[in-house]
């Protein structure tokens, strides 16, 4: 059986009086040395918002997050998923007798532009740490991590939720980030239960993650599926981690939003049913069953489990630096600079969003979709380019048209067969009046087809160019009236939304080559 795809802090439900579950438990560390301002504001914020309630769900997250990086973290192997078994394994990786780690700079940056892109204080000295425990999968008996002092501490990660009737208000939130540690991946093992043996490949083994752990600042489902979203998008503008939602690259393994949505919110609920049932929620980690839409108990941990954790004898201290303790004549090829590294951080996703909404006039809500589907922005960006429509009715085109093609045909924004320049000339073609706008989603989907036709020839070929004679309208309105006189009746007696199904029928009769416009000007005229 899998493992759980998101390793998860613990829920726990806070009864008005006091909690349930052991919080000083969750990730069994000592708390960060200092809290900064903004940290301690977040941890208010989230108690306030627990008191008062008969239940109040507490959810925390610990997200391991695969580094882009070439080579493994303390070894030469190359990184490369669906690599053939046991092909990128080092000696060290193997941990035969003798082999020493030599720690991967790229790692160390992405570590410390990821605290920094986090709010998080960057620790210039920080140390590894040996984590015992057996598995198949993991050759040497333990793992090399930052259990004592890691990387970065005392973060803050900002999400926003979209709520409302319409989903058309935002609400930003917070979460703290408790540390973020540099550690080995494990290898994989490979369950044959029809021969009943485990095959172990270990191409996985020692390559870099970046555990990222938040503090149960969270209340439910959704909130958590909003701050890995967000968390993800950070990833990935960075180019610290792929964050794809697949080959393990962000989470123990990884599911996507809406499933850690179903999972936390499942398990919040049956927590609450157990207690007020009269029984004890315990500490064990739980897998969740995508078919059943639940979790099931895997492992208890109600005993604590000693992993026996030391200092890791082969590495000494990670040194960070910043302008001020970078030591003079060094070379920026033996250090790390924290402020080199502070200068060079892009555009956050947040305020990416602020962006698009300010250069375009769009919508809040429409700016965290254009950025949540990868791609898509950009894609946005050259239609708006290429094209005299205004973006905020181009942005309804690609979130509602394009985006539904693409959902409907599970495919990803750079695999679409419409272009942004085709796109863009459907959209000049309309806003110049050529075609109207039932006739430009007709065509949006022959263009659909991958035929490589461009709009201006498909409204060619068939025919479907908007017709300009007011006499040839009036004709067709005329007609559609005599053929409809219990809808006109309606009309006459006040009833002004039967007229919409008047203009659809002449709509049908042209194909949608008639001007909405001008049709209900021209009924309004004859009735």
């Amino acid at each position: 059986m899998a493992a759980p795809l998101l390793r998860r802090g613990r829920n726990w439900l806070r009864m008005r009086n006091g909690s349930l579950g052991n919080a000083a438990e969750l990730h069994g560390r000592e708390a960060p040395v200092a809290d900064s301002a903004p940290y301690r504001n977040a941890r208010e914020a989230a108690a306030k918002q627990r008191r008062n309630a008969p239940w109040a769900a507490v959810v925390g997250l610990e997200i391991h997050a695969q580094i882009c990086s070439n080579t493994k973290l303390f070894s030469g192997s190359q990184v490369q998923f669906a690599a053939p078994p046991n092909s990128l394994v080092s000696f060290f990786d193997a941990s035969l007798p003798g082999t020493l780690p030599v720690l991967n700079r790229r790692c160390v940056e992405a570590a410390a532009i990821t605290g920094l892109a986090l709010n998080c204080t960057i620790n210039k000295k920080s140390l590894f740490d040996r984590k015992h425990y057996f598995y198949a999968d993991l050759p040497a008996g333990y793992q090399i991590t930052q259990q004592r002092l890691p990387v970065a501490v005392n973060g803050i990660l900002s999400y926003s939720l979209c709520v409302g009737k319409n989903q058309n208000d935002i609400v930003t939130k917070t979460v703290r980030i408790k540390q973020i540690q540099l550690e080995q991946d494990s290898g994989k093992s490979l369950h044959d239960d029809f021969r009943s043996q485990t095959l172990i490949d270990l191409n996985r083994a020692g390559v870099g993650l970046m555990e990222v752990v938040m503090e149960p600042d969270m209340c439910c489902g959704e909130e958590a599926a909003a701050a890995v979203k967000e968390l993800q998008l950070i990833l990935q503008t960075l180019g610290s981690s792929q964050a794809n939602m697949a080959g393990r690259r962000l989470g123990g393994h990884v599911y996507p939003s809406t499933v850690i949505l179903d999972e936390a919110d499942y398990e919040i609920q049956r927590q609450i049913e157990e207690l007020e049932n009269g029984g004890t929620v315990l500490n064990e980690t739980r897998t969740f069953d995508f078919k059943l839409g639940r979790t099931i108990a895997m492992r208890d941990k109600e005993g604590k489990q000693d992993y026996r954790f030391m200092p890791e004898p082969n590495l000494p201290p990670l040194i960070l630096h910043d302008a001020k303790s970078l030591p003079a004549d060094t070379s920026s090829q033996q250090v790390v600079n924290i402020d080199w590294l502070r200068e060079r951080l892009p555009d956050l996703p947040s305020a990416k969003r602020a962006k698009l909404v300010e250069c375009y006039g769009i919508q809040p809500q429409h700016s965290f979709t254009l950025l949540n589907e990868d791609g898509l922005m950009e894609f946005f960006e050259m239609v708006v380019k290429a094209t005299e429509m205004n973006p905020r009715k181009v942005v309804g085109w690609v979130l509602t048209d394009m985006l539904g093609y693409l959902k409907k045909h599970n495919l990803a924004v750079k695999e679409s067969p419409v272009s942004p320049t085709l796109l863009a000339e459907l959209l000049n073609l309309l806003e110049n009046g050529r075609i109207s706008s039932p006739v430009a989603k007709q065509v949006l989907e022959e263009m659909w087809k991958g035929e490589g036709k461009t709009p201006a020839l498909i409204v060619k070929e068939k025919k479907l160019e908007l017709i300009r004679d007011r006499n040839e309208i009036e004709h067709i309105c005329q007609a559609v009236i005599e053929c409809h006189q219990k809808e006109v009746a309606e009309i006459k007696k006040g009833n002004q939304k039967v007229l919409n199904k008047l203009i659809g029928q002449v709509q049908k009769k042209t194909r949608g080559r008639a001007d909405p416009v001008l049709v209900k000007k021209t009924l309004e005229k004859l009735l």
